[in-house]
């Protein structure tokens, strides 16, 4: 078994150079004033200490399931599969928690990417509508706070979250969603108006919002990391710097190739790679365009944070492009949004950023930035994630499409596919059965598609500047 710690934070924060490597067009930036790096770490593995490397594979071996992908989902189907007894491999082309599930806004909010409540009762039938609710939300909550409490691992899960409205008439469609989730048998919401929110938000931005006690935030590395803890106390073996260069399917197993050498999966192998997955499929129907984020985290704010959110609460807001912030370490403020085709450079991420923590809190006339970071994610037509699993003697599964939104949901979906796996239940057949549209030459088209859908929905904004649409 591989010893390792469990991911501990420091007191703020050390500036300092990454332990991955960068990838495409992801890139981290730090003030110069602390540091001159060419890949500094981000403000998450900042935060933390420095953590354990694993070594990359060296030879051929063999297993019952290869998970490739050391992100979330990953993470959590082989910790999962571990913990009943499962010979499991996991292979990460970079570092663990490298990619989107270490540079998200760390935001925790119910729903299955972008299906809320609303959408899954217009779409489903009550019963299976209920189902998939509470396994995107009450249940996706739970087993974060049943993993923390199993493995004693400190996630600075902090509960509770808010969707504020830019528009008055937002409130009608918060309203709805909360009204759906009542309907669905989940009451954990309130609807607010502007005065009684700024008890929660000090700014004029808002016209009120709704209060959801079963979202909050986390710090996401560290539940990342958390999990690979647990994987690894049940035996679990990890590769770092194992890149995967095609999957091989034959009458006696999988045979998972890289570049140092190859793994024979005897039963399953699990495509924890998101965005990337598309190539490695056997299934080349491509449901998801890949779009950029965008993140930042002051330096410690010259004001107390809790003047700006009293009760500490991370928000989303309702325009389009929306505005996404949360306090963390040392009165800082983690502050993120925009969603591109095309990958912006630092300076202009920078200056966005930091021109909308100014129209959100006027009163913070001297903010300064430390860190800023890229992230990419993919989003599908209807909004909801692309689940899938092969039906040949030895299934191959992946999930795409989180469209920006699901940490919690992705370690639920981690645990559905054990469970898939080992017969126990039908959860993960409940997300296949989801439909979703192909995109001819989506993912080479994003930079083209992403732009014209944004200014179409942007003047739609302008015609009917009441309808909640957020990209």
């Amino acid at each position: 078994m591989t010893t390792i710690t469990k991911p501990s934070f420091l007191t703020d924060v050390e500036f300092k150079a990454s332990n991955a490597a960068a990838m495409g067009k992801e890139w981290n930036w730090i003030d110069p004033r602390h540091a001159d790096l060419p890949h500094p770490a981000n403000y998450y593995e900042s935060s933390l200490d420095s953590w354990h490397s694993f070594e990359a594979l060296q030879a051929d071996t063999e297993c019952d399931v290869v998970v490739i992908g050391g992100g979330l989902l990953g993470a959590s189907a082989a910790m999962h599969l571990a913990e009943q007894g499962v010979d499991t491999i996991l292979v990460e082309k970079n570092r663990i928690g490298s990619a989107a599930s270490g540079r998200n806004g760390g935001q925790l909010t119910p729903g299955l990417a972008r299906w809320e409540a609303a959408e899954m009762a217009e779409r489903l039938s009550y019963a299976d509508a209920k189902k998939l609710w509470h396994f995107s939300s009450t249940e996706a909550m739970q087993l974060i706070d049943d993993i923390a409490e199993k493995y004693q691992l400190d996630f600075r899960r902090q509960r509770g979250h808010i969707t504020a409205a830019v528009h008055e008439g937002h409130l009608v469609g918060l309203t709805q969603g909360a009204d759906a989730r009542k309907y669905l048998a989940e009451d954990h919401t309130q609807v607010i108006g502007k005065h009684e929110l700024m008890q929660y938000i000090q700014s004029d931005s808002y016209q009120g919002g709704l209060i959801d006690s079963l979202g909050g935030q986390i710090h996401p590395l560290a539940l990342n990391r958390g999990l690979i803890y647990g994987f690894c106390q049940h035996g679990g073996v990890v590769y770092e710097q194992t890149e995967v260069l095609r999957i091989e399917e034959t009458a006696d197993g999988i045979y998972v190739h890289t570049a140092q050498g190859r793994i024979k999966a005897k039963k399953s192998v699990v495509l924890g790679v998101h965005h990337a997955s598309a190539s490695l499929l056997a299934e080349k129907k491509s449901t998801t365009l890949p779009f950029y984020t965008y993140v930042c985290t002051t330096a410690p704010l010259s004001i107390d944070i809790h003047t700006l959110l009293p009760q500490g609460h991370p928000v989303y807001d309702t325009q389009f492009q929306i505005d996404y912030y949360r306090p963390v370490c040392d009165n800082r403020l983690l502050f993120g949004g925009q969603g591109t085709g095309s990958c912006w450079p630092t300076q202009k991420t920078h200056d966005y950023l930091k021109g909308r923590i100014h129209t959100v809190f006027p009163q913070l006339e001297d903010v300064s930035i430390d860190f800023v970071w890229s992230g990419t994610t993919d989003l599908t037509v209807n909004g909801a994630v692309d689940s899938r699993k092969s039906a040949n003697q030895f299934p191959i599964y992946a999930v795409h499409g989180w469209s920006g939104h699901g940490v919690a949901q992705t370690v639920r979906i981690g645990k559905a596919i054990a469970a898939d796996f080992l017969g126990d239940c039908s959860d993960f057949d409940m997300l296949r059965q989801i439909d979703h549209q192909s995109i001819l030459f989506g993912r080479n088209l994003a930079p083209l598609v992403i732009p014209i859908a944004k200014s179409a929905y942007g003047l739609g904004a302008l015609f009917n500047p009441g309808k909640m649409v957020s990209f």
